[in-house]
């Protein structure tokens, strides 16, 4: 252990930068890269200078690397001795950014549910009874009617279909998204309307073009298989995903059921649910 800033030898000096760097370098949870900082000051300063926060935030998101800077939002104007510490005061500012988001992105804390409303969806078979806002709430009956999206009939199984959403931020870490298929309780045997496969695309080039926001995403995920079955399936990304633009796209990938007119139908209910922090919205470019 190091001892205290008032004299006695250092962990660090003894070491030396290089190879304390690769130590710390190694550190892999947040909470151990906090406790490292509080031992000394001069571990303080060794983590802050060296920037292990940032690159530990870059290991666990690593989309935050598109930015070039950062800047922290705070309540009151910066005072006069840290517009004069100049260099020193930038890395601190960074350090704590950089900090806070680490601890945001494996926090155990619950997801939010982020998305906003609906973009469009790539068919919709009666509107507005069958129409995409109403994966919007998870009731399967509101009113008297049952609540559920659908799409146009299909001969081809193969044929995809998709629904994109806006989320209540242009900068969201998404992490989980969840779906419930539907199922037809008024037709014999009940069946159940999921896809075979399902695929996400995260992001948007923000150009407003629908098509575009469609196909250009900043993160594609991996194909994963959906259960046939009446409940809210879980699909876990393999990482933090950082979504710029606000913008997520579900790809339902094969039809799994006919309809009473002998064609392919994908119909679900469902919600996305991803880990949202507001106060990161305006702080990157």
């Amino acid at each position: 252990m190091a001892a205290g800033d008032s004299g006695g030898w250092d962990f660090l000096d003894w070491l030396g930068p290089d190879t304390s760097a690769c130590i710390f370098h190694r550190l892999d949870d947040p909470a151990d890269l906090a406790h490292a900082a509080a031992v000394s000051r001069s571990w303080r300063q060794f983590i802050i200078v060296n920037g292990f926060s940032k690159r530990l935030c870059l290991r666990i998101c690593p989309d935050l690397a598109c930015f070039t800077r950062a800047a922290e939002v705070t309540k009151s104007p910066p005072s006069p001795a840290a517009h004069a510490s100049g260099a020193s005061h930038d890395t601190e500012k960074e350090h704590r950014i950089y900090s806070n988001l680490c601890g945001a992105l494996v926090s155990p804390k619950p997801s939010a549910n982020c998305i906003r409303d609906c973009i469009c969806a790539s068919s919709t078979d009666r509107f507005k009874a069958e129409r995409m806002q109403n994966t919007l709430d998870p009731r399967e009956v509101v009113g008297i009617r049952p609540s559920y999206w659908s799409s146009k009939g299909q001969d081809d199984p193969d044929v995809p279909e998709s629904l994109t959403y806006r989320l209540c931020s242009d900068l969201c870490i998404v992490d989980e998204i969840r779906i419930r298929p539907y199922q037809e309780s008024f037709h014999d045997h009940h069946p159940i309307f999921s896809s075979k496969m399902v695929r996400f695309r995260i992001g948007s080039n923000g150009d407003g073009n629908h098509q575009r926001v469609i196909a250009d995403g900043n993160y594609t995920s991996p194909v994963f298989p959906m259960l046939q079955e009446n409940m809210l399936q879980s699909f876990k990304l393999p990482r933090p995903v950082l979504c710029i633009g606000g913008v997520v796209t579900i790809e339902l990938l094969g039809g799994m059921q006919k309809g009473i007119d002998d064609m392919y139908y994908t119909r679900k209910m469902g919600a996305l649910t991803s880990r949202l922090y507001r106060k990161y919205q305006n702080i990157f470019r």
